[in-house]
């Protein structure tokens, strides 16, 4: 079971993954970091505030925090453009798939066919 377990967890997709994840972990608290000390500062100008987390409103006694979501909507967007930017540069590098071969026509299955007739037509005639 170990060995089984050793072979699965050495697959290339698997590795694969677990790089991902944690190369994904770290810009995302890249992210972050941008949206808190660069992008933020930049809307404070706009919104009088220099962290969006601390704009809310309170209705019926409930607080909803927007600021925060406005934080995740703006680290969604710019992991999304990057992530698009990313995809787009390696569909760019990877080669086109070819074309799948196009079949002969429906004519020429048709020749083929009356053709083998023929030739099975003469064989029984000898």
């Amino acid at each position: 079971m170990l060995k089984e377990f050793q072979k699965f967890i050495m697959r290339g997709n698997v590795l694969d993954l677990a790089v991902g994840v944690i190369i994904g972990s770290a810009f995302t608290g890249l992210v972050k970091s941008l949206t808190k000390n660069l992008i933020n500062p930049i809307l404070s100008m706009f919104a009088g505030k220099t962290d969006l987390s601390g704009l809310s409103f309170t209705l019926l006694g409930a607080k909803f925090t927007y600021g925060n979501f406005l934080n995740d909507v703006i680290n969604f967007l710019i992991i999304a453009f990057v992530v698009f930017l990313i995809v787009r540069s390696v569909n760019r590098f990877l080669p086109a798939k070819p074309a799948k071969p196009v079949g002969p026509t429906q004519t020429e299955l048709l020749e083929e066919i009356r053709d083998l007739l023929k030739d099975q037509d003469a064989k029984t005639k000898d």
